[in-house]
């Protein structure tokens, strides 16, 4: 055992059993992610989610390369989400048959990474990634994407 230090945090048995408890604790599998994204994305508002028929929510460990290279991202977890497809601000004005589908992507390790360094709740950071994507969608500003979250977070 080390020495007992000055600046030693105070904990109740509660806080101390807590802590503990991840000892044993694995990382979030990709379906347990897809879990908490669908729970995310059914407690944003409901004409919110209206709007988002036929958006697919797709969890990935990581961007492709190729999505990468796009990007000019420098390493892979510097994407946590990605919008692809034809926003609903530019659908009217597309004609074309056969199109894909439009997808939102999670990517799970940088979300990961991204939550550890930071004091939000996984299921915080799930829901930000998910509603500023969507917000990509929708074509919203910050603001709206804000207060979209802000609801979802108090639902």
């Amino acid at each position: 055992m080390s020495e007992p230090e000055d600046d030693v945090i105070e904990m109740t048995e509660a806080e101390v059993e807590e802590a503990l408890a991840w000892r044993s604790r694995v990382a979030p599998s990709l379906a347990d992610f897809e879990v908490i994204a669908d729970e995310a994305f059914a407690r944003l508002p409901a004409a919110f989610r209206r709007l988002c028929a036929g958006v697919i929510i797709r969890v990935d460990d990581f961007p492709t390369e190729d999505v990468l290279e796009e990007m000019e991202a420098e390493t892979p977890f510097d994407l946590l989400g990605l919008f692809q497809g034809i926003g609903l601000a530019q659908d009217a004005a597309v004609t074309e048959t056969g199109r894909m589908p439009n997808l939102i992507h999670l990517y799970r390790r940088p979300i990961l990474d991204y939550w550890a360094e930071h004091e939000d709740s996984l299921g915080a950071v799930i829901t930000h990634v998910l509603v500023h994507e969507i917000g990509h969608h929708f074509g919203l500003s910050d603001e709206d994407m804000e207060r979209i979250e802000a609801e979802a977070m108090d639902a």
